[in-house]
């Protein structure tokens, strides 16, 4: 069974920076294996951030793009999300993914929020 467990959110200022971590088991062949991130905000559905495929080819939708940078390091099962400039906005649940021979896999989530 593969699990995913996301860290690294908290609250940060405006401006600020924040890694998020995601750390999966259950699976030996997570180097080959897409991973993401989405998030969600209060009342709102959940959107795409990133993504990164088995040969590190990275993806970012609009909202992210220049300020986030999604990363894997496979030797300990793990995905990044980088986020800089953090604005207001951004202040969501984040949650990360694995697609597995056709199955996504979800995270708990893990809260960022972004407050003076």
């Amino acid at each position: 069974q593969v699990q995913l467990v996301e860290s690294g959110g908290g609250l940060v200022q405006p401006g600020g920076s924040l890694t998020l971590s995601c750390t999966a088991s259950g699976t030996t062949i997570f180097n080959i294996l897409t991973l993401g991130w989405y998030r969600q905000s209060p009342g709102k559905q959940r959107e795409w951030v990133a993504t990164i495929t088995g040969d590190d080819k990275t993806t970012y939708a609009d909202s992210g793009k220049d300020r986030f940078t999604i990363s894997r390091e496979n030797s300990k099962n793990t995905a990044y999300l980088h986020m800089n400039g953090l604005k207001a906005e951004d202040t969501a649940v984040y949650y990360c993914y694995l697609n597995r021979v056709g199955v996504d896999y979800w995270g708990q989530g893990t809260q960022v929020t972004v407050s003076s």
